[in-house]
């Protein structure tokens, strides 16, 4: 399922439109990205391993360096709104996330449906959190890398919307800035709603927790 509306009431005419299907118990692998290191920490390219911190936090996980296929991450167990997960965050840079999302997965035995990925989002307005699953990688090489490694576009992914680039700046110059001292203003705000967004998707599924996070228009 995509981040499309579904269509409500198709099928046989007057029949109850179908309840959406529950979500998997899990576990459930849920991955932050950005760049490793202290000089990529405030980018904006790294609010995805900012939300995993929060998430980490909310589970009284610790995340550790693994070895053999858990090496080039660190990542924890935990519990978050009731299912099973795995908190990660790959210890590479954001073109290389793919081959410790794999190596997390096999070693969890965690289907790729079963995969959330945090990451920002650009082209929206700042401080809005969008849910959705499969489709493209929007040129974010995170998100390619991933979908290359694991031989598929089907995982979930939560967006964190960083904004637009201003006039004509290099969307690559733009998310590799530090957010502004204005957006810094309401930065653990759109932290929380994206953690709490997180937890609304394990907890009820995709449509329901789209329908509850996305504005109605």
């Amino acid at each position: 399922m995509t981040e499309s509306t579904t269509r409500r009431g198709a099928g046989t005419a007057g029949a109850p439109a179908a309840s959406p299907p529950s979500p998997p118990e899990g576990p459930f692998l849920l991955v932050g990205l950005g760049n490793p290191g202290p000089g990529y920490a405030g980018n904006r390219h790294n609010v995805g391993a900012m939300v995993l911190a929060e998430l980490a936090a909310r589970a009284g996980t610790k995340l550790t360096p693994g070895k053999g296929p858990r090496a080039r991450s660190v990542s924890g167990d935990g519990r978050l709104a009731g299912r099973r997960v795995v908190l990660a965050q790959p210890t590479t840079y954001m073109n290389e996330s793919g081959g410790p999302v794999q190596g997390l997965l096999g070693y969890h035995s965690i289907d790729p449906t079963c995969l959330v990925v945090v990451h920002d989002e650009l082209d929206l307005d700042f401080d809005v959190v969008r849910l959705k699953r499969g489709g493209g990688e929007g040129g974010h090489n995170g998100l390619r890398s991933i979908s290359r490694s694991t031989g598929t576009k089907d995982y979930l992914r939560v967006r964190v919307v960083i904004g637009r680039p201003p006039g004509r700046q290099d969307p690559a110059d733009f998310v590799l800035k530090d957010f502004s001292a204005t957006e810094r203003k309401t930065l653990e705000l759109l932290i929380g709603e994206a953690a709490d967004a997180t937890e609304l998707l394990l907890e009820k599924g995709l449509e329901p927790a789209q329908n509850q996070v996305h504005p109605r228009t």
